[in-house]
């Protein structure tokens, strides 16, 4: 049997539409990116949603923003040593230093307690991880940037559908971010998107993904329509060629908000399939605890499964390596549980940091894995998965706990 990580569904109407829009010859950023992004922060109830072409320009055009209101070039920004690397790639390319903080191993995500004692005069953000869709401990994290007078802007890349206290992650800080990658809850194949409630947020988002110039208009009519824009000599010149900050080329096309559009009509049938593969593998999975462990799940919180995430035991007589190449021979598709980006990512070596300095993010970049539990996966596929968990054990440990 073959388990592959992830999937993808595109319905029938988004390759309709992908067809329309090609015969169109117009499919650069327009009215169906725009469509797109109204009905995306209607499912999360945000006021604003400003798309974008990969979920690390998400994060980067975020932090950018920050230029707006004060910050400078090398000022610093929080977030955890464990995530996938984009996290740490997109602090730099903003322009900024990261600085980073142990995680929990039975979260994944940042210690909040260890976030007041990095916080400088030249912290600028946190941005916490909501990884494999656990939401991180949002209150304790606002309540220390509330008192530092920073801003959060949540990485939830990997949450679509989580909560936190019965609000949507994402809509909790200032900003929150999304990758909209294949293997995600909602995709549009590449791209992200950017939410928030704060009307000049946004504004300057649009601005930065078309090279920083004077165009932020909400709806461009130019682009959504044939009509002329009356702002278009507001500044003496072009306003397309007028450019107010420093930007990026970080549009998405319409094509793929194609895709997304109809991907958002499965988003309720696609969450509760991932929730029920989740749930189900996190209860039976319990059978292997002298050996292996997962996230713990708090009553306050729901779950937005990105993967499974699996972290060997201390003192298991057996390597994460080893179990991978296992499952692998058997047709079993796996990830890494990623790294510590400050000690175990060699391009991260020169901001200084020393291999010890987070051992939990440590621990896990060396023993943790995670599977998927996409909505393409059946019963059978979680079961031949925990079939061959338990005849792993059964030929490398000598007892059974």
């Amino acid at each position: 049997m073959k388990v592959p990580f992830g999937t993808i569904s595109v319905t029938q109407e988004s390759k309709d539409l992908i067809k329309k829009i090609l015969d169109s010859a117009r499919i650069s950023s327009g009215k169906y990116v725009k469509k797109f992004e109204t009905k995306f922060a209607q499912l999360l109830g945000a006021k604003e949603a400003v798309a974008l072409s990969s979920g690390t320009d998400a994060d980067i055009l975020a932090l950018a923003v920050l230029y707006d209101f004060g910050a400078n070039r090398g000022d610093e920004v929080i977030i955890p040593a464990l995530s996938f690397v984009a996290t740490g790639n997109a602090v730099l390319h903003a322009g900024f230093k990261p600085v980073f903080v142990d995680v929990q191993r039975d979260t994944l995500n940042i210690d909040p307690d260890k976030i007041e004692e990095v916080i400088t005069a030249k912290t600028r953000a946190i941005m916490p991880v909501h990884l494999m869709g656990k939401p991180a401990e949002m209150d304790k994290i606002k309540k220390v940037a509330k008192q530092h007078g920073i801003y959060v802007i949540e990485d939830a890349a990997e949450a679509h559908g989580a909560k936190y206290k019965g609000k949507e992650v994402g809509i909790i800080g200032d900003m929150g971010a999304f990758s909209l990658y294949i293997a995600h809850i909602v995709t549009t194949g590449e791209g992200g998107i950017v939410v928030t409630a704060n009307l000049e947020f946004a504004e300057i988002l649009r601005s930065l993904r078309s090279h920083g110039r004077a165009c932020k208009c909400k709806e461009c009519v130019i682009n959504t329509s044939d009509q002329a824009c009356s702002l278009r000599f507001k500044h003496g010149t072009d306003i397309r060629f007028f450019f107010e900050r420093v930007g990026y080329s970080s549009k998405m096309n319409e094509m793929e908000a194609a895709i997304g559009l109809g991907n958002l009509k499965l988003y309720d049938q696609i969450l509760e399939k991932r929730r029920f593969n989740f749930f189900y593998l996190h209860e039976k999975f319990q059978k292997f605890s002298p050996y292996f462990k997962t996230i713990k799940i708090e009553n306050y919180e729901e779950i937005g499964p990105h993967a499974f995430p699996i972290i060997l035991e201390e003192g298991v007589t057996f390597t994460r390596n080893e179990f991978v190449k296992y499952l692998e021979s058997n047709g079993v598709d796996s990830r890494s549980l990623f790294l510590s980006m400050p000690t175990q990512a060699p391009g991260f070596s020169f901001l200084g940091y020393r291999l010890g300095q987070f051992p939990n993010a440590e621990y896990i970049g060396n023993n943790g894995l995670h599977i998927g539990v996409h909505q393409d996966l059946e019963k059978e596929h979680l079961d031949y998965f925990l079939g061959l968990t338990d005849s792993f054990l059964k030929e490398r440990c000598d007892k059974r706990g």
